[in-house]
């Protein structure tokens, strides 16, 4: 897969895929704006823990740049005034995914204790702050990859495997690779992976769209299956592991991940099948004992009563859309990092792994 954000230092604007056209279009659009890059995210053409993190940063690189024309460039006080400001608006734009603030914390923190003397200094750090954080977050996802493929090679005694995915962590979640199917390319690359099963992930099926669509353009065998088939395919003994992306991970080993996620490793549980989450060190929240305090995203409805526009409910029903849930850390069998797989007991390894 090609690389998912790019960034246009003459034109200072961010180019991305638009992931709401996927796959039957793949349409690139560029962002100039602070505003811009908030609703990308918002509306999902943006979106994937690791990537709303640096697409967060790069908007408030944007903000430097529309906004330094309203300030003295010894201004630096009330510049970095209103850039908190601006910081915590982008932070919050969706609040589960811990890797947008960690991104948002990391810029504005790092320019704070710098001591800029000028504006130009805080926008020329800001820059230098996202591009760095853009390129680690591709080699970060290259080595949870390799370390997972070898965690599972070693563990299945290098047979074929067939591992099924929920949602999509690969190369459009992330700068690049992917977390999830970083795993699942470098299995791929290794010689280890018989195929996958691919979760349409309903209700914004970003398992059809995207993840069938990363994997059909690396040409790695999948079949896309509806939701309530996984666990039959577990129980004919046609998964020999799950493997899914993470949006936030407290600190005794508990994780946050797309709506479905939960279902997924009771059903994995039950039939003996171990089921792994891959994350960077970004998604860790160690603030968060458990994930009882995982605050969950509520999104619209329109997502569930409609598809592709077309009403599928009647008009006026009820609904519940939970864009996430935790999964209880006793169904996680190992969390694949780019520091190695954290296994059991996760509240001492985290800590042990991290620190």
């Amino acid at each position: 897969m090609e690389k998912t954000l790019n960034y246009n230092k003459s034109k200072k604007e961010i180019n991305f895929v638009n992931q709401l056209t996927l796959p039957l279009k793949k349409e690139i659009l560029s962002c100039r704006d602070f505003n811009g890059m908030k609703d990308a995210i918002l509306s999902m053409k943006l979106r994937g823990a690791p990537l709303i993190g640096v697409s967060g940063a790069f908007g408030l690189l944007l903000w430097c740049f529309e906004n330094s024309g309203k300030y003295q460039n010894e201004d630096v006080v009330n510049f970095m005034l209103a850039f908190e400001k601006a910081r915590d608006e982008m932070a919050s734009v969706r609040p589960t995914a811990v890797n947008l603030k960690w991104a948002c914390d990391k810029v504005y923190n790092e320019v704070l204790a710098a001591r800029p003397k000028f504006i130009t200094e805080i926008i020329q750090m800001t820059e230098r702050l996202c591009v760095e954080m853009d390129s680690e977050d591709i080699a970060i996802c290259e080595k949870i990859g390799r370390n997972g493929a070898l965690y599972l090679k070693e563990k299945f005694k290098g047979r074929k495997l067939r591992i099924l995915t929920h949602c999509n962590a690969g190369a459009l979640a992330t700068c690049g690779y992917g977390t999830a199917l970083g795993v699942i390319r470098a299995a791929h690359e290794t010689g280890i992976l018989d195929y996958v099963w691919v979760d349409e992930t309903r209700p914004y099926l970003q398992g059809a769209r995207i993840t069938a669509y990363e994997l059909m353009e690396d040409k790695i065998d999948n079949y896309l299956i509806c939701d309530n088939m996984a666990g039959f395919m577990m129980k004919k003994g046609l998964v020999d592991a799950v493997i899914t992306g993470a949006d936030r991970i407290a600190a005794n080993g508990d994780a946050a991940n797309k709506i479905g996620t939960y279902s997924l490793s009771v059903l994995a549980k039950e039939n003996g099948v171990p089921m792994f989450i891959a994350a960077p060190k970004s998604t860790f929240d160690l603030a968060i004992k458990t994930g009882d305090d995982i605050k969950i995203e509520e999104r619209s409805e329109k997502e569930v009563t409609e598809m592709h526009g077309a009403r599928v409910a009647p008009h006026g029903v009820r609904v519940k859309n939970p864009a996430f849930d935790v999964t209880d850390a006793k169904y996680i069998s190992g969390i694949i990092t780019e520091y190695g797989v954290i296994e059991k007991p996760y509240k001492s390894n985290i800590k042990k792994a991290l620190s």
